[in-house]
């Protein structure tokens, strides 16, 4: 998106990287320079594109919202344990169950998983116990190998080198509308999620596992909150 015709403007804590051809401005809570008076100062400047670093308190959820609402394409991160729990946070927050209905297009939750290490990978055997820790039954397995890192001098003895992202992206439609316009719960919210072919954090992550990419175990630990 960053081309010579998008006006990009973001409001970071901190800013982190310099990104030829976008406008960064980094949040100063000791001289008031908050993400909520960079937002409106940004509103001034006709930008195509926002990014807000985070959305933290209900003044910026509702500046970030109403920017989203008059044309503005708004990027930004919440704390949240999966991506139907970001309507529900936003609602909590303080912003009307209508704005937040008609401003989010697409939630993405993730999670970061640590990978078998190349060096000591081994295949593993798994008991259905084990499997069903992430839901992955002997059927779905097949006859696919799993694996896992025994531990050498390269990873340390822990079996794993580098890390990969498990996502999950909820896409809006006109029944999670509905759903966000009348504050439904998040478990109502993900189900109707589900149903319209959002792939679950945990579900993106057994892709993985049968890829021979990370373990079961890493799975179930990064996705116990989620499930549990």
């Amino acid at each position: 998106m960053n081309r010579p015709d998008k006006k990009i403007i973001t409001a970071e804590n901190p800013v982190e990287y310099n990104l030829p051809g976008i406008n960064q401005c980094e949040v100063r809570s000791e001289i008031g320079r908050s993400f909520a008076r960079i937002l409106r100062a940004m509103l001034r400047q006709a930008p195509n594109i926002i990014l807000v670093g985070e959305i933290r308190d209900e003044e910026t959820a509702d500046i970030a919202v109403r920017a989203a609402l008059t044309g503005h394409l708004v990027f930004s991160t919440l704390h949240t344990n999966d991506a139907p729990s970001a309507i529900t946070r936003l609602v909590d927050m303080g912003v009307p169950p209508f704005l937040v209905a008609s401003s989010i297009q697409a939630i993405m939750a993730q999670r970061l998983v640590r990978t078998i290490c190349k060096n000591c990978k081994e295949p593993a055997t798994y008991s259905e116990r084990e499997m069903a820790d992430v839901g992955l039954t002997p059927e779905a397995v097949g006859d696919l190998e799993l694996y896992r890192g025994a531990g050498c001098e390269e990873c340390e003895g822990s079996g794993h080198k580098g890390r990969l992202g498990i996502f999950e992206m909820l896409e809006m439609n006109h029944e999670l509308q509905e759903l966000a316009f009348h504050s439904a719960p998040t478990n109502k919210i993900r189900e109707a999620a589900i149903h319209s072919g959002m792939t679950e954090l945990r579900k993106d992550g057994i892709k993985k596992i049968l890829r021979g990419i990370t373990t079961i175990e890493e799975i179930a630990r990064v996705t116990a909150e989620i499930q549990g």
